[in-house]
């Protein structure tokens, strides 16, 4: 097909279409002087994440992104906020971690325990404003357990919606996971060299429900959490899934607005990811 038959049946017209929109938007967004427009930024954010509010954005700050501050969630866009990022961003000519030293900045008094925080995650229908994507786990976090720890009540849970593997007689841990989520992989590699009953609630913050369904839904439910996590392709079943909507449901109405959750059998919740030298004095302090 030559030039201008491309062009009359639509294929070239529309790409052309594309790239000038995408040359209006990336015009827009800078000022007159050159910089970054900042405001048209916040306006292009509050358009796409409208239950997000925007504490501040520094697109000066590293080249090509804009640092964007949601309460003491961080993460980082392009120019065009269409495009989010999450995780470290390190400067390697001075040896800085700029997302290490802003968290620091946005929750004073408090130790790093991984990466941002990144939040502003849109849920179809979701109440909270701007939950953690990757976790808490990557927000900083106290070396030991806060003092005065919340509990739920798990016992409005039934055995349904549950994947349950580890040692059948070790300590029961209840986890509320994200399968796309980086910091309940690593929480569940800490899980599994303990002696631990893991009994695992999926929940879908970060658009893994699909997921969820498959690893529920598959004969073996312990092998299949671990081909979950590794990125594994998973056959489609069918079963009754309605155990995962208890799942969510008990996660908003107890404000779990990030992965992981771990509970411990007598309701004291952390939130959180956290490495074994905290998880076994915490678990063997569960209240009989």
């Amino acid at each position: 097909m030559n030039i201008i038959s491309k062009f009359r049946s639509g294929t070239l017209r529309a790409a052309l279409v594309g790239a000038v929109s995408a040359l209006s938007v990336s015009a827009g967004v800078y000022a007159a002087d050159g910089h970054i427009d900042a405001t048209h930024v916040t306006d292009l954010l509050k358009a796409r994440l409208p239950k997000t509010e925007v504490s501040a954005l520094d697109c000066d700050k590293v080249a090509g992104l804009c640092e964007v501050v949601a309460g003491k969630s961080l993460f980082y866009v392009d120019h065009g906020a269409r495009y989010l990022f999450i995780g470290r961003v390190y400067d390697m000519e001075t040896r800085q971690d700029l997302t290490a030293a802003k968290l620091l900045e946005i929750n004073p008094g408090l130790l790093l325990g991984g990466a941002a925080n990144a939040g502003a995650r849109e849920e179809e229908g979701g109440e909270t404003s701007a939950p953690a994507l990757m976790g808490r786990g990557n927000a900083p976090q106290p070396a030991t357990p806060p003092a005065a720890a919340r509990r739920v009540d798990l016992s409005k849970l039934g055995t349904a919606g549950a994947v349950v593997w580890g040692a059948p007689d070790g300590t029961p841990v209840t986890i509320f996971t994200d399968f796309h989520c980086g910091y309940c992989r690593a929480l569940v590699n800490e899980l599994e060299r303990m002696n631990v009953r893991v009994i695992e609630r999926p929940i879908s913050t970060l658009g893994s429900r699909d997921i969820a369904n498959r690893v529920y839904c598959a004969r073996d439910k312990a092998r299949a959490v671990k081909a979950a996590y590794a990125g594994e392709p998973l056959p489609a079943a069918a079963c009754d899934t309605s155990g995962l909507d208890a799942n969510e449901e008990f996660a908003r109405t107890n404000n779990f607005t990030g992965t992981p959750v771990i509970v411990r059998s007598d309701g004291e919740v952390l939130e959180g990811y956290r490495s074994r030298d905290i998880l076994e004095p915490w678990l063997r302090g569960a209240r009989r």
